[in-house]
């Protein structure tokens, strides 16, 4: 299936997903203002070595991945409406607590339960997208407009922390913790005007089965089983299924039991093989948040705070300004395909980085850049694989068994840390650039893997 980019693509988001859009924006840019900072503060404040940086880094992100994997394949039965209403709430409590926290304890905490808030959002925003367009072809643009509005909210995030003096500044999190509180009360409204909107939509359905179907008991009767099933579909993407009727009437309808949920990820070997390259893939990148500014922090790289603020400001920009015209160049490629292309990107940058001078600060950006772009097709592109192989049924399952992708993210801070303990900068973005050949190569394989029969698995 090839991507489509078009102004009428756009007009068919609904406002759920503007809202999607806007909220990302603004907790992206506040939250950027300072996470990256994290490693240098916990140098700074505590003198802790690469590797004990790496393992607070760590253990809060391993811990996430698996609440993610749960809160995610609940959504497929509670709703999703109501575990984002909680997830909102944990991100408000814990970066208002991290805003406080002043001792290694406490950031392993809280910095903990920021980790499993930021899990749980992201797939559950995934699938609520899913259940909100149907077209296939939107609902890609959906998923690389979340993205490019994410990384937009990552641009001005820095650059805006820079002016007014806020960036590595720990209180700054009390910016994201307001942030969210404001998307929660679009959220609010938005998830009522879906609603209204599907309740409308099902009368109206309604008054058109009655006036087609005369007034005899047998054909009224067929009616009310016509907007019933409309009502009652739990992925029913036309009706936009996040609106509290529907999700109600989906608890009501099909659900698939914890244990088929289990049975079938276990079956699905695709998947599995797919979960373990992105794991990798996460890995290598992750060392751009964590490790690279360690390597950084300790060789004494000169105007260390510009140098950090330029590059996730370029990583931003980059992907801002390259990712809808690469979508265009990519279009004619299979999802496959354009991940490779971008695995071969992400081994140049590794190179780069592994072999650029300590004080040629143009060159740490010229690595960046060519990252950046890798970043601009892979990322996305990963999302859309998950949402085109998983059913209908178990979106939410399938996103959630994609959260463990995290851990990649989750051991890299402590990979990458006993690295540069024992072996070096260079050594660490070497190894990168052997473990982006691995993915390569388990990518290439996908399509020989065997997947379930997800007719054999009935619902209950």
């Amino acid at each position: 299936m090839h991507s489509d980019v078009s102004w009428q693509r756009f007009k068919q988001f609904p406002r759920l997903m503007w809202i999607f859009l806007f909220g990302s924006f603004i907790t992206r840019g506040s939250y950027y203002m300072v996470w990256p900072f994290l490693a240098v503060i916990l140098y700074e404040k505590f003198a802790l070595s690469a590797t004990e940086v790496g393992m607070v880094l760590s253990s809060a992100a391993i811990i996430s991945v698996f609440t993610s994997f749960v809160g995610s394949s609940l959504s497929d039965r509670i709703g999703r409406h109501k575990l984002m209403y909680l997830t909102g709430i944990l991100y408000i409590i814990s970066f208002s607590l991290l805003a406080e926290a002043n001792s290694v304890e406490g950031y392993v905490v809280v910095m903990t339960l920021c980790s499993m808030a930021t899990s749980l959002w992201r797939p559950l925003t995934s699938a609520a997208i899913g259940d909100i367009i149907a077209d296939p072809k939107t609902r890609e643009l959906a998923m690389q407009s979340l993205y490019f509005i994410v990384n937009v909210g990552c641009a001005v995030g820095p650059m805006l922390g820079v002016w007014l003096g806020l960036t590595g500044k720990q209180s700054s999190f009390y910016l994201t913790a307001v942030a969210f509180a404001v998307l929660l009360a679009l959220l609010y409204w938005g998830f009522n005007h879906q609603t209204r909107q599907d309740v409308a939509l099902a009368a109206g359905a309604s008054s058109n089965d009655n006036l087609s179907g005369g007034t005899s008991g047998t054909e009224s009767d067929g009616a009310s089983g016509s907007v019933n099933d409309m009502t009652s579909d739990g992925v029913n993407r036309g009706v936009n299924g996040l609106s509290s009727d529907t999700e109600t009437s989906t608890k009501k309808a099909a659900v698939v039991s914890r244990k088929q949920i289990v049975a079938i990820l276990l079956q699905d070997k695709l998947l599995q093989c797919l979960i373990f390259a992105n794991i990798l893939c996460m890995f290598i990148y992750a060392q751009m948040d964590s490790s690279l500014i360690q390597y950084l922090t300790r060789a004494g790289a000169p105007d260390l705070l510009t140098l950090i603020s330029g590059m996730i400001f370029t990583n931003a920009m980059v992907i801002i300004s390259t990712q809808f015209l690469l979508l265009k160049l990519m279009a004619r490629f299979p999802l496959v395909k354009r991940i490779q292309i971008g695995l071969l990107l992400l081994i140049c940058s590794q190179i780069w980085l592994a072999f650029n001078p300590l004080d040629l600060f143009w060159g740490w950006i010229g690595a960046i850049v060519v990252m950046s772009v890798a970043e601009t097709i892979l990322f996305p592109t990963m999302n859309v694989h998950i949402d085109r192989l998983a059913p209908d049924h178990l979106r939410g399952a399938y996103f959630g068994a994609a959260s463990f992708y995290d851990l990649g993210f989750a051991l890299a801070p402590l990979g990458g840390g006993i690295i540069l303990d024992h072996f070096g900068g260079q050594w660490l973005f070497l190894t990168g650039a052997v473990l982006s050949v691995l993915v390569i190569y388990l990518y290439s394989i996908l399509d020989r893997l065997p997947r379930p029969d997800f007719a054999m698995f009935k619902a209950d």
